[in-house]
C-alpha cells in the first residue's frame, strides 16, 4: 500500500468516528438544563469537634498501673491469688508450635506397658506422644491418652496479666 492510499483510509476513517458523534444531542441538553433549574438547599455546616483536653497522670510516688512489678500475683476469677505461670525455659516441644484444632489423632500405640498417642501435624508429619508431652500453642500438657482422644490441660491468659488453666482434648478422627 502506498503513502497516499495510508492517507486516505485515514482520512476516511477520521471521518467515519467523527460522524458517529454528530447524534441528537437534545435529550442529553434538556436534561442537564433540569438538574440547572433545580432549587438548591443549603448544606449543613460541619460540626465542630470538641478540643482534646489532656489529662496528665500523676502518681507521685505510686507505682505505675501499666507496669507489672517482678513476683506481683493478680487475683483469679474467684478473687484468689495464683502464682499459675508456663514455664517459659523449658524447651518447646514439636507439636507446640501448631494449634490444637490443627492437629489430628491418627492412632494408639501401646509399648513397653505405656501408651503412645500418634498425632498427624499440618505437615504431614506423625509425632508420638504421651503423658507428660506438650502440645498446641497454649502450653498444652497431656494429662490422658486413651483410643478415643488425648485430654490435656491448657494454661492461657486470663486477661488481668495471670493465667487460668483450660481442659482440651483431641479427639480421634475416623
Amino acid at each position: 500500500m502506498s503513502h497516499r492510499s495510508r492517507a486516505v483510509l485515514a482520512v476516511l476513517g477520521t471521518a467515519l468516528l467523527l460522524s458517529g458523534c454528530s447524534r441528537d444531542m437534545s435529550e442529553l441538553e434538556s436534561w442537564v438544563a433540569e438538574v440547572k433549574a433545580r432549587k438548591s438547599r443549603e448544606i449543613d455546616p460541619i460540626p465542630q469537634m470538641k478540643p482534646y483536653e489532656a489529662y496528665a497522670y500523676v502518681g507521685e510516688n505510686r507505682r505505675d498501673p501499666f507496669v507489672t512489678s517482678p513476683g506481683e500475683q493478680r487475683p483469679n476469677e474467684a478473687g484468689e491469688l495464683t502464682a499459675l505461670r508456663p514455664d517459659l525455659n523449658r524447651s518447646r516441644e514439636p507439636l507446640e508450635e501448631f494449634p490444637i484444632d490443627a492437629l489430628r489423632l491418627v492412632g494408639v500405640v501401646t509399648f513397653n506397658s505405656k501408651t503412645y498417642a500418634m498425632v498427624r501435624a499440618p505437615d504431614s508429619v506423625i509425632h508420638r506422644v504421651t503423658i507428660g508431652d506438650h502440645m498446641g500453642q497454649n502450653y498444652g500438657r497431656i494429662n490422658k491418652v486413651s483410643e478415643a482422644e488425648v485430654s490435656l490441660t491448657e494454661i492461657i491468659p486470663d486477661g488481668f496479666g495471670g493465667y487460668l488453666e483450660r481442659p482440651a482434648a483431641l479427639a480421634a478422627t475416623e
